[in-house]
Order: structure tokens, then C-alpha cells, then sequence
């Protein structure tokens, strides 16, 4: 099973659901909404004032600064990245949904500022480059370090619970967004035009429709 396909499995069966609700509270997004905040844009519609406010200053503030920004970017796309299907978890403003997610939920904070404190300092000790500076192969030793918490070796334990966070965040924003939606092939609810039982049924049960019910209730699609 390849990354995109584990990631899906993982969405659809463990993420938590708060958080999940959450997320999709957070991405219910305007049409009008300009593409670079679509992630962190709520819908306006039945908000009480006090909500709009409290939006309001959450956009305004900065928590990330650029240099976390991108070190969360370039993890994004690690766990999820683009493929054939869809983009990935940077084109979805994956980012920009974290940055959101931690102001909302300030106790998120902490554990994620430390924990791209932590990548780094293990990226100086290991290879004497930040994490963004490292190759893509140096990138995916250490993710691969961190990324399986039940063999994570002791001392990465903290950059274990760090990055499983990461994970479930990207994975709450990309899925919440229409890149994501359509990734997983959700199709919502649409509208379809029923054609009957089929013709072997009716056979099979020694049934068939009647010449009214053929005229009134049932419209064949033979195109």
C-alpha cells in the first residue's frame, strides 16, 4: 500500500473525530473566498457576532514564523504529496490551515512549536543543517525515524509525538478541502434517475412490469 493510499485509510478510520469537526467547521469556505486563505475561512452564514470577532482576530494574529511555516510545508507534503489523483498537501494551503488550527486551539501550540524545535536540532546533530536545508533523502530518514511511534527508538519519542500531530493536522486540513474531497472520491449527494428492476431480476423471479407501470412509474434510460 503506497503513502496516499495509507494516508486515506488512516483518515477515514482514525483521525480524531473532534478534531476532524473541527476541520471541517474551520474550512467551510465563501465562494468569494480568495484561494491563499480558503483553508482557514469559515462561512459567514448563521454566525453570531461574537463568533465573527472571534474569526476575525484569529486571522490577524501570527503565530508561525516564515522559517516554521515552511518547515511545516515541506512536512505536509511528505505526508502527503502529489501524485496522479490530486495535489498535495501545499497546493490544498495545508499550512495555512495549521496556522489557523493552532490559534483557534491554543494547546496545540506548545507541542508543535517544540516539535519543529526538536526537528531541527536533531537535523543539526545528524546532518548540521536545519531540516529545510537537508535533501529529500535526509528528510525521509529522519521522518522515517519518527513517523511509526511503536518502534520509534526512546529518544526520539518526543519528535515521534510530534510528528504524529503533524499528521493528523495535515491530514484534517487536506481531506477537509476540495482537492482533498475529490481525492478520496466523494461524490456528495446528486441527483439520479432510477430505471427499474433489471431485466434479469424480473426473470429470475418470474416478474415483469405491467404496461402502466411501464408508462407511469418507469423511465428507461436507453441512451
Amino acid at each position: 500500500m503506497d503513502r496516499r493510499k495509507s494516508i486515506k485509510a488512516m483518515f477515514i478510520g482514525t483521525v480524531s473525530t473532534s478534531l476532524i469537526i473541527e476541520a471541517c467547521r474551520q474550512s467551510e469556505t465563501p465562494k468569494t473566498a480568495k484561494p491563499e486563505t480558503a483553508a482557514a475561512v469559515v462561512d459567514m452564514k448563521d454566525r453570531m457576532a461574537e463568533e465573527l470577532e472571534h474569526d476575525k482576530a484569529l486571522h490577524e494574529e501570527v503565530f508561525f514564523t516564515p522559517a516554521e511555516m515552511t518547515t511545516i510545508t515541506v512536512l505536509a507534503d511528505i505526508i502527503i504529496p502529489k501524485d496522479e489523483v490530486s495535489g498535495s498537501a501545499s497546493d490544498a494551503k495545508v499550512a495555512d490551515f495549521i496556522e489557523f488550527m493552532v490559534k483557534d486551539k491554543p494547546e496545540l501550540q506548545v507541542p508543535m512549536r517544540g516539535g519543529l524545535r526538536w526537528l531541527d536540532l536533531h537535523s543539526l546533530k545528524y546532518y548540521e543543517k536545519s531540516f529545510t536545508a537537508l535533501d529529500e533523502k535526509q528528510q525521509l530518514e529522519i521522518v522515517d525515524e519518527i513517523a511509526y511511534p511503536l518502534k520509534t527508538k526512546a529518544e526520539f519519542k518526543q519528535g515521534a509525538a510530534f510528528f504524529t500531530l503533524m499528521r493528523n493536522l495535515t491530514i484534517s486540513g487536506f481531506y477537509t478541502t476540495e482537492i482533498g474531497v475529490k481525492d478520496i472520491g466523494y461524490m456528495g449527494n446528486k441527483p439520479n434517475q432510477w430505471n427499474g428492476v433489471p431485466d434479469e431480476v424480473l426473470k429470475q423471479y418470474n416478474l415483469a412490469y405491467t404496461e402502466k407501470e411501464l408508462k407511469e412509474c418507469i423511465s428507461f434510460d436507453k441512451a
